[in-house]
């Protein structure tokens, strides 16, 4: 037990090392969730094993772009087109119409998916009006970080210590876990409480309509509504809770592609950075089960009991928790 807590302290900590990230997309296609607690709970977690059945950090140990090469990580030096260079994967944490605030765990040990909690109660996103929970499948690019101590000269603001935060458009409604490869369309500058807060506006590429999206003129033209409606959901969402509405850099304009695509360069490289003990990690876990010679890596065997430390195993009852109240906000 000693070891394992002392494993959970050196998470957030360590020595440097090479950084050589994990898995090809034939992995991603094995992946697998196992839900422990119960749903609607302080104890409800979701954790990710790979195909082997392993434990695995979807923060960490799932790669950024799909099809990185299996041993370094990183894009092969063959020729690659422009769709391949726009293809990321991402983690589902809410999907679209639900209101449970679902989130990767960045401070627990292989970052499982966990239910925000307001003092010893789960959180649920209030419906404003005319929609129902979250208007998109909402979610996360692995391993990229919005560093708390680097002010994004775009907005002015220093990051808000998660993962990019993904708005997936498509047509299917997607389960929570899930882990698809998405391309990327533009991305929205939140400013949340004074942090900057992106929004990667994102299309699973699998959706029967992706092929006629590229770009974010593509959004306003074939989902026309849909970047207002998402503006509009953001600016109010936390009002009903009794806080302020959230403002926007650029004046909620939504930057396109490759605008996006520089600020998750960016987030990629912070996410480096805090697996190489460049930087203040805080209170993020950095342990994983298969970044190659990082310092943060557990064995299989210390991933299995951390798992069982943090949620021993009982069964996830599905647990109706969320209030169906409509809130009238804006115009």
């Amino acid at each position: 037990m000693r070891a394992l807590l002392r494993l959970c302290r050196a998470g957030c900590g360590g020595r440097a090392g090479p950084l050589v990230a994990g898995a090809s997309r034939r992995a991603m296609a094995g992946l697998r969730t196992e839900e422990r607690g119960r749903l609607g709970s302080q104890d409800f977690r979701v954790f990710f094993k790979n195909a082997a059945g392993h434990y695995i950090s979807p923060f960490h140990d799932i790669p950024l772009k799909v099809d990185a090469e299996k041993d370094r990580g990183i894009p092969t030096k063959k020729a690659r087109s422009e769709g391949d260079e726009n293809l990321f994967h991402m983690v589902v944490e809410v999907p679209r119409w639900t209101n449970a605030k679902m989130e990767i765990a960045t401070e627990e040990p292989l970052n499982p998916i966990k239910q925000d909690m307001k003092g010893d109660k789960p959180r649920y996103v209030a419906n404003v009006f005319p929609h129902k929970g979250y208007i998109w499948n909402y979610g996360a690019l692995p391993q990229t970080w919005e560093d708390p101590h680097y002010r994004d000269g775009n907005t002015g603001c220093c990051g808000d210590n998660d993962p990019i935060d993904v708005c997936e458009i498509g047509s299917k409604v997607l389960s929570r876990g899930e882990v698809i490869p998405v391309k990327i369309l533009g991305v929205l500058a939140l400013i949340d409480q004074g942090e900057t807060d992106w929004k990667l506006i994102a299309i699973n590429v699998n959706d029967p309509e992706a092929h006629k999206f590229h770009d974010i003129d593509d959004v306003k033209k074939f989902k026309p509504g849909y970047l207002e409606a998402t503006v509009h959901w953001l600016r109010f969402y936390k009002v009903p809770e009794g806080k302020p509405e959230n403002n926007f850099a650029f004046n909620g304009e939504f930057k396109g592609k490759a605008f996006a695509l520089d600020i998750i360069k960016s987030a990629h490289e912070c996410w480096k950075a805090l697996l190489m003990k460049k930087c203040d990690a805080g209170a993020i876990n950095c342990i994983n089960a298969q970044v190659c010679d990082s310092p943060f890596r557990c064995t299989q065997e210390e991933a299995r009991s951390l798992v069982e430390l943090v949620s021993p195993a009982s069964p996830s009852k599905e647990s109706n928790g969320e209030e169906q109240v409509w809130h009238f906000l804006g115009k």
